[in-house]
């Protein structure tokens, strides 16, 4: 017997145990310092995505410091982070194919300095597309494609 694998919806509904506030140790002390880190659950990371208003735009690191403030934790684990928000622009494109409107904007989550995230569904062309649609400009610089200005459209969640 095969098992199925999960849909990207199914993935951002399962919390296992998170969300997980922990003492920061070892080799992460030397990165964080003392105190604690949470890792947020996927649904967490989804709702902040979806807060973010047509015409702006939110870091993955502005994701993290709302997080960090809502658990009181010192700092938001960056690798789960990253990986709920690939699982949450999934999910929103799988919506999105079954003809749901309302999905979570993933394309206006940006990495620090305003770069777009390659891996993100439709990679590169698709969220400039996206961004463009909403009044962004996308600029190249090198390998890396960036919102121009993306600064003056920031929010704080």
């Amino acid at each position: 017997m095969t098992k199925r694998r999960k849909s990207w919806v199914e993935k951002l509904l399962d919390s296992r145990d998170l969300p997980r506030v922990e003492k920061i140790t070892g080799k992460m002390r030397k990165r964080w310092g003392d105190g604690t880190v949470v890792i947020p659950a996927p649904l967490e990371v989804d709702a902040l995505i979806r807060k973010v208003p047509k015409g702006k735009l939110v870091t993955i690191n502005e994701i993290r410091r709302a997080l960090a403030r809502k658990h009181n934790a010192t700092v938001c684990c960056p690798m789960t982070t990253g990986i709920f928000a690939w699982i949450a622009a999934n999910a929103a494109e799988e919506q999105r194919m079954k003809g749901i409107k309302e999905i979570t904007p993933y394309w206006r989550t940006l990495k620090a300095g305003g770069v777009i995230n390659p891996k993100y569904p439709g990679g590169v062309e698709r969220q400039k597309e996206l961004l463009e649609s909403e009044g962004h400009r996308v600029i190249r610089k090198g390998k890396k494609y960036i919102v121009a200005d993306y600064e003056k459209s920031l929010v704080r969640l």
